[in-house]
């Protein structure tokens, strides 16, 4: 070793190299385990307008409840089956709508009502609870547990945000675009060294120069960029290698200003995802691939005074991959007559979101029925699961 690199366990722990060791604290999480299907769950964090990414523009009356921000296929709206239209800022979808590798499932939602906050509604979401505060871990990392292992599985998070869909007792991988173990040939000699006899910062170390190897071919050398497109990147390699589970998050959609404007980005920022996921983890693996895409909850029917819209409660799930069966929406359709709303403001859900996780992971893992509704999602009605696959 050169210099007087002298780093202490404490100093180790602070680095990336701990990244395993602290599951939760960046953006993507990742498990490898037997068997060649993959899921990946995408938390759309603010709250998406469904109405906004799917429009039923041949809804009577659409149109008057969003005089502002509605579309038609005459001002932009891509058609999609004569009723509902895909937002124009999301169009690099449609290549995997005709492909039959994309469906939107819409008036879905968890049983989170009335109180309509971001934090409580996606602790719902990513506990998969039946009310907010019962649960501390997520539904993801519970569903490892029952999961075959073997001594190859792995998890880890790739986001800037702890997601706490992956958080609880089971070992979840962390890595970021960004990360970069930064330590030379001899820095990492010494750390393998003093850390020999301890099996816990041996196998964080290990953990991260493997999964460092594996970032540095993806990316290149050095840290990436902090951007969706490149944590989908990051994430897409490693599902072609040797992960099958990851999850990520999207921000920058709660729209309650200007809507028209503000929608584009997140818009954009999810359909480049789901593109790039595709490209980089190849056609063996995503032919493998369901992605799972859902958010906290919907938002109003009508817009408000400012040109956006608030926070509601019937929202949309979309579903990708080579696995689906897709180019359909899925879902029962309420329809937006002033007495089918939920509390003559919101979409009415007609759908539990955590049902379509639930035949997703039935239908990519042979997860039982009866281990989704008492040990995944507790207490949760599986009967209208089929319905999705």
């Amino acid at each position: 070793m050169t210099g007087p690199f002298m780093p202490t366990r404490r100093a180790f722990l602070a680095t990336a190299c701990c990244a395993a060791a602290v599951p939760l604290v960046t953006p993507v999480s990742f498990a490898a385990m037997p068997g060649e299907n993959r899921l990946v769950t995408i938390v759309l964090r603010g709250a998406m307008d469904g109405l906004g990414m799917v429009q039923p523009y041949g809804d009577k009356g659409f149109a008057a409840y969003r005089p502002t921000i509605a579309l038609t296929p005459e001002t932009g709206l891509i058609d999609l089956d004569g009723h509902f239209g895909l937002h124009p800022d999301a169009k690099a979808l449609l290549p995997l709508w005709q492909a039959g590798e994309l469906s939107f499932v819409h008036a879905v939602s968890t049983p989170y009502r009335n109180s309509r906050s971001h934090f409580d509604g996606q602790d719902v979401l990513e506990t998969g609870e039946n009310g907010v505060g019962a649960l501390k871990d997520g539904w993801l990392n519970r569903v490892l547990s029952v999961l075959p292992r073997s001594a190859a599985i792995r998890a880890i998070d790739v986001n800037t945000t702890s997601d706490l869909i992956l958080s609880g007792a089971q070992p979840v991988d962390v890595w970021a675009p960004k990360t970069d173990l930064a330590v030379g040939a001899d820095e990492l000699a010494f750390f393998t060294a003093l850390y020999a006899g301890d099996p816990l910062f041996a196998a964080a170390l290990k953990e991260a120069e493997t999964t460092d190897s594996s970032a540095d071919e993806i990316r290149g050398q050095g840290p990436g960029e902090r951007s969706v497109v490149e944590t989908a990147r990051l994430a897409g390699g490693l599902l072609a290698r040797d992960y099958r589970i990851a999850s990520f998050s999207i921000v920058g959609w709660d729209t309650h200003l200007r809507q028209a404007t503000a929608f584009a980005k997140p818009a954009r920022d999810l359909a480049e995802a789901l593109i790039m996921l595709k490209q980089t983890m190849g056609p063996a693996a995503w032919s493998k691939t369901v992605v799972v895409a859902m958010t906290e909850f919907g938002r109003t029917v009508r817009e408000n005074g400012s040109g956006g819209t608030d926070h509601g409660t019937g929202g949309l799930a979309l579903l990708a991959g080579g696995a689906l069966r897709g180019g359909r929406i899925l879902g029962r359709w309420p329809g937006l007559s002033e007495d089918a709303l939920l509390d003559g403001r919101d979409l009415m859900p007609t759908g539990d979101v955590r049902a379509l996780a639930a035949a997703m992971l039935h239908r990519q893992f042979d997860v039982a029925p009866s281990t989704l509704t008492n040990a995944i999602f507790p207490g949760l009605d599986y009967s209208m699961a089929s319905a999705y696959l």
